[in-house]
């Protein structure tokens, strides 16, 4: 004979409740990774009308984050294929470091100086020197730093808004205009306005622009591009590429397609990376 056996109603509630945990719990797992695969990666490069191709640019996922950087190595100067690769594959190499929790913007300072120190080393006293334009997506938002005169814009209700600053000799004119210290003439007029003031492998560098994170809405598409790209197309144009109903990979397809079209005599290497955040 066995006992008559009643389950008391704490016991009955503690395992309903148990059971609630493990499915809440189940389902964080589930949807973690979902986030990195909704954001939607395309790129595209030409080598343009020069000899070698002094661009280098990656994508990489890691622990919840998306990087992409794009580096264009000074053609004016020896080693700029070497720089650009260097420069790309060290922070490559320092982001696949990072943890979940990891404060991005001590990464980009970091990764700056690791570059620059490393790209000097191997310049042994050399010229050489590159570009850099770097994203990061964590958590819904865009956190970036640049370096040169590459582009990080973002594209959101069929405008496209550049976020960093070029570090050329023209931008310093044209704060000096605005202050008062030069006529609008001498601003514009300046032969060497495109000459880069601060870049990587350059003896003088000191840091890298690090921007406030921003904000992220669906459908927002990051814009990281070469001067090859934005000095061949107009804003214009590059948008009525990136408001179309295509994916990011199409996307840069085709502006790649429409500045080779273009057949520019003196076309620059040009390189893009379109990140759409699709969630």
């Amino acid at each position: 004979m066995f006992a008559d056996q009643t389950f008391s109603p704490y016991i009955i509630l503690l395992c309903l409740v148990c059971l609630i945990f493990i499915l809440l719990y189940a389902r964080r797992i589930v949807q973690t990774p979902q986030e990195v695969d909704e954001i939607l990666i395309g790129n595209g490069q030409t080598i343009g009308k020069r000899e070698e191709q002094d661009d280098y640019f990656s994508t990489v996922i890691s622990e919840g984050h998306t990087l992409a950087v794009v580096a264009d190595g000074i053609s004016g100067l020896a080693n700029g294929r070497m720089a650009s690769t260097l420069a790309v594959t060290t922070f490559v190499r320092e982001f696949m470091k990072l943890d979940r929790f990891i404060k991005l913007h001590d990464f980009f300072s970091r990764a700056a100086h690791q570059s620059n120190q490393e790209i000097l080393k191997s310049l042994s006293g050399a010229s050489g020197g590159t570009t850099l334009a770097c994203a990061a997506i964590s958590h819904n938002y865009l956190h970036w730093g640049a370096v040169g005169d590459s582009i990080i814009a973002l594209y959101r209700n069929g405008h496209l808004v550049n976020v960093n600053e070029k570090h050329t000799l023209g931008s310093l004119l044209e704060e000096q205009y605005l202050s008062g210290q030069i006529t609008k003439q001498q601003a514009m007029e300046n032969p060497q306005r495109k000459r880069l003031i601060n870049y990587l492998g350059f003896e003088g560098f000191k840091s890298m622009e690090i921007g406030e994170p921003l904000s992220l809405k669906k459908g927002d598409k990051i814009v990281l591009c070469t001067d090859g790209v934005y000095n061949s197309l107009t804003e214009l144009e590059l948008c009525e590429i990136l408001e179309k109903p295509m994916l990011p990979i199409e996307a840069a397809e085709e502006i790649i397609n429409r500045i080779d079209g273009k057949g520019l005599k003196h076309q620059d290497n040009a390189t893009i990376i379109i990140l759409e955040k699709s969630w």
